[in-house]
Order: C-alpha cells, then sequence, then structure tokens
C-alpha cells in the first residue's frame, strides 16, 4: 500500500523504497526515546511515517522546481478508504460481540464500563479481555487473508 500511494502521488517505486528506509530509521530513532509509546500496529505507525516523509519530499520538490505542492489528493483517499473496507469487511466476519465491542470501541469510542454494561458483562475487566479477544480474531482473520505486502505495494 505505501509503494501504491507514492507512485500514485507523482512517486517511483525507488523512491518508495528510500522513503521507507528512511521510514525504519525514524522509527529505530523513536524508539530509543524513553518518551515513546506505540499506540497502534507497527505497520500502521510506519505507513504514517511515509506519508509524512512523502509530503515532505514533494514540498520539498514543489520548492525547487516552483510547481504547487500536491494535495494528498484521491489516491491518499483511496488508500485510506481500500485499509478501511479491508478491515470493515473482516469485522463483519467476526461474531455479532467482537463485531459490537471492536465497533463501540474504536468507532464509537464508548468506555470500557460503557461497552460492559451495553453488552451485560460482569464488569469492564471481562470487556477488556473479550476486546483483546476479538483484536487477536480480526488480525489473525486479516493475517490469512492479506499479506504485508498487500498493504506495502
Amino acid at each position: 500500500m505505501m509503494v501504491k500511494m507514492i507512485i500514485r502521488n507523482n512517486g517511483s517505486e525507488e523512491e518508495a523504497k528510500d522513503i521507507f528506509q528512511d521510514a525504519l530509521i525514524v522509527v529505530w530513532q523513536k524508539a530509543y526515546s524513553p518518551e515513546f509509546v506505540l499506540s497502534s500496529k507497527l505497520s500502521t505507525y510506519i505507513y504514517s511515517i511515509c506519508q509524512n516523509l512523502w509530503r515532505k519530499e514533494l514540498e520539498r520538490k514543489s520548492r525547487l522546481t516552483g510547481e504547487q505542492p500536491v494535495e494528498k489528493g484521491e489516491s491518499y483517499d483511496l488508500d485510506k478508504q481500500e485499509r478501511a473496507n479491508i478491515i470493515n469487511k473482516c469485522i463483519e466476519d467476526l461474531g455479532e460481540t467482537c463485531r459490537k465491542i471492536l465497533t463501540y470501541y474504536y468507532f464509537d469510542d464508548l468506555s470500557m464500563n460503557d461497552i460492559a454494561e451495553k453488552l451485560g458483562f460482569a464488569n469492564a475487566d471481562t470487556a477488556k479481555t473479550k476486546k483483546y479477544k476479538c483484536k487477536k480474531e480480526l488480525d489473525n482473520k486479516i493475517k490469512s487473508l492479506y499479506t504485508a505486502k498487500d498493504f506495502l505495494d
């Protein structure tokens, strides 16, 4: 996906590889910072770093050539939509309870207490444990249907 994003935004495969290498260096540097806390999947974090690095590269190129900088544009939205569709499709394939927990937590921003109450769990810890298992199930489902290459190319 990262390569597609760069190619769709006036880049080449070689530039995508360079950006990816630069992103890995950024991750490496951030990982050594005591304040660093990874709050998403590593692949998501790397992808966002690649987006930011590519945006900076496009701005640098536009200054050198005098062109207008390229906006995020349609292709950025398509990549984002493509990822969302993959995740939504996999969420739909989960059981009803998992679907509700993940939707309530990630899309409706409900607290674990609210989710526990809404779904009739004994307490927030039970809901938290179930959410963890549902996330694992979703992760396994995505991994079984897609490879890392699907997200990087």
